[in-house]
């Protein structure tokens, strides 16, 4: 098996396993549409529960959506990894019925600590936000390999 394939197999299986595990992503109906090395998209309905009091999706909703493609994609390393740091620019709003998608990209990652820059569309490919997560790696991981403990 060559390298790409197992790092691809490895991203796919701490993905299976972190979603299994991620009730607050799939209780909002979060969708894993894409998961490789320091990648990750996730898509999500904007449902009527989900608008401000300006008839918008509220910001909360769609930085969680682009909080869980940051956490997918730095832990595709077998390695488990939490949110250091965030921040989200808001550029339009997400509406009624749009189907979100966040799309979270490694940066970089250097000793334990990763960047990764997350974009928010909206169905019409239009971007709605911009998110920058800085991620940290702590001691464990998803599943054991190599003959290390989990």
């Amino acid at each position: 098996m060559s390298e790409d394939v197992t790092a691809q197999a490895r991203a796919e299986k701490c993905a299976a396993l972190m979603m299994d595990k991620d009730a607050a992503s799939r209780g909002l109906g979060m969708h894993l549409d894409r998961v490789a090395p320091g990648m990750a998209t996730l898509s999500m309905q904007v449902t009527p529960e989900m608008l401000n009091g300006h008839g918008i999706c509220h910001g909360g909703y769609i930085f969680t959506l682009a909080d869980s493609a940051f956490a997918f994609a730095c832990n595709t390393y077998n390695q488990l990894t939490v949110a250091h740091q965030n921040q989200i620019t808001y550029l339009a709003p997400g509406k009624a019925g749009d189907r979100l998608t966040a799309t979270a990209l490694e940066v970089a990652r250097i000793g334990r600590s990763g960047t990764y820059d997350v974009t928010v569309s909206n169905s019409a490919g239009t971007m709605i936000a911009l998110f920058r997560g800085l991620s940290r790696t702590i001691k464990g991981q998803h599943f054991p390999e190599n003959g290390d403990p989990a």
